[in-house]
C-alpha cells in the first residue's frame, strides 16, 4: 500500500477505522485562507513560502469555505457519540497538503487553535497526490486545485473543487445539498438535452421513467451521509441533505424521486426548480455546502453567501 512522505497523527484525536468511518479528505486551502499565501509561492517560490510559514507557525491561518462543513461533521460525531460511545461509523477528516511537513507545522496549529478533530496531516510530494486517497479510505476530498479534483474523480472518488470565498458560519445541523444531474445523479440527460434539445430531454424522462437514473460522482458519498443520519429520526438528526436541481418537477421530477426510492436514499428536502435560478432557495437554506457541476449555479450561490463545490463534468 502506497503511503504519503509523511503523514502526522493527532494523538489528541481517537483515530477510526477508515473501513467503517465516512472519512474526507480536504486540502489546506479548503479548510483554511491561504491565498496571500499561495501567491507567495507562485510568486517567489517554495523556498520562500516555507520560511514564511515557519516565521508565522504560530499565527493561526484564517477559516476558509470548507472550515464551517468540517466543524459541522464534527458536531454531528458528538451527537452520534452521544448516542453511542462505542460507535465507529463517523466522520473521520484528514488534511492533505502538498506542503512539506516543516512548512505543514502552522496548518496542524491552525487545527488545534479551532478545535478542528482532524485525525490526520498527510504531507505529500508526489505531483499526483490523489494517489493516496483509496489507501485510506477516503469517500469525500475537497480541493481547491482542478487537477487534483479530475484526478481523483478519475479515480472513483467523490470530489470537488472549492472556491475560496467569504463565508458566513452557518449554525448546527449539518446541511448539504446537491445537485441532481452530473452530481448525484448521472449526466445521461443532460447529455439527451445537449444533443436533442428539450422536447428530446423530456421525451427520454418519459421513456425511462421506470429505470433509475445513472450514479453520479457523487452518489457514495451521499449514501453514506444518509447511513449517518438513519442513525437519528428526522426530528432529532444533527444532519440535513436537500436535492436542489434544475429539473421540473412536473415532467421530470417523477423519475429523480424513484432513482432515490430505488436507492434507499432519504432527502430532507427537494426543490425542483425548471431552470430558475438556485440563489434565493440556496440563501433561504443556509447549507454548509453546495454541490453543483454547473458554474453559473456557483456563481449564484457564491452570492448569497453560501459555501460552494464545483463538481467538474468536463475533466
Amino acid at each position: 500500500m502506497a503511503e504519503p512522505e509523511s503523514t502526522v497523527i493527532n494523538t489528541d484525536v481517537k483515530q477510526k477505522d477508515p473501513s467503517e468511518a465516512l472519512v474526507i479528505a480536504v486540502t489546506t486551502r479548503a479548510i483554511f485562507n491561504l491565498e496571500e499565501e499561495h501567491k507567495l509561492y507562485l510568486e517567489k517560490g517554495k523556498e520562500e513560502y516555507t520560511r514564511y510559514q515557519q516565521a508565522n507557525q504560530d499565527k493561526p491561518l484564517s477559516p476558509g469555505t470548507a472550515f464551517a462543513f468540517i466543524q459541522a461533521a464534527q458536531y454531528v460525531n458528538e451527537k452520534i457519540l452521544e448516542g453511542n460511545p462505542e460507535e465507529k461509523d463517523l466522520f473521520d477528516i484528514l488534511v492533505l497538503s502538498n506542503n512539506s511537513p516543516e512548512s505543514g507545522v502552522r496548518v496542524i496549529n491552525s487545527a488545534k487553535h479551532y478545535g478542528l478533530e482532524i485525525s490526520k496531516f498527510c504531507f505529500v510530494s508526489d505531483e499526483d497526490s490523489t494517489k493516496y486517497l483509496k489507501s485510506h479510505g477516503v469517500k469525500l476530498f475537497l480541493s481547491a486545485d482542478r487537477t487534483d479534483v479530475c484526478n481523483a474523480l478519475r479515480r472513483g472518488v467523490s470530489a470537488a473543487l472549492v472556491f475560496q470565498q467569504e463565508v458566513q458560519a452557518p449554525s448546527t445541523p449539518l446541511r448539504v445539498v446537491f445537485d441532481g444531474d452530473a452530481v448525484l445523479f448521472s449526466d445521461e440527460t443532460d447529455q439527451v438535452f445537449l444533443e436533442q434539445g428539450l422536447e428530446g430531454a423530456l421525451r427520454y424522462e418519459r421513456a425511462m421513467e421506470a429505470v433509475p437514473i445513472g450514479e453520479g460522482p457523487l452518489k457514495a458519498f451521499a449514501m453514506h451521509l444518509g447511513k449517518l443520519r438513519k442513525k437519528f429520526s428526522q426530528q432529532k438528526s444533527p444532519i440535513r441533505t436537500y436535492l436542489v436541481t434544475a429539473r421540473s418537477g412536473r415532467d421530470m421530477g417523477i423519475r429523480a424521486i424513484k432513482t432515490l426510492r430505488e436507492w434507499g436514499l432519504a432527502i430532507d428536502e427537494a426543490f425542483f426548480m425548471d431552470g430558475a435560478p438556485k440563489g434565493p432557495i440556496l440563501a433561504q437554506i443556509q447549507p454548509h455546502i453546495f454541490f453543483d457541476d454547473g458554474l453559473h449555479n456557483i456563481q449564484g450561490a457564491q452570492n448569497v453567501g453560501v459555501p460552494s463545490a464545483w463538481v467538474p463534468s468536463c475533466c
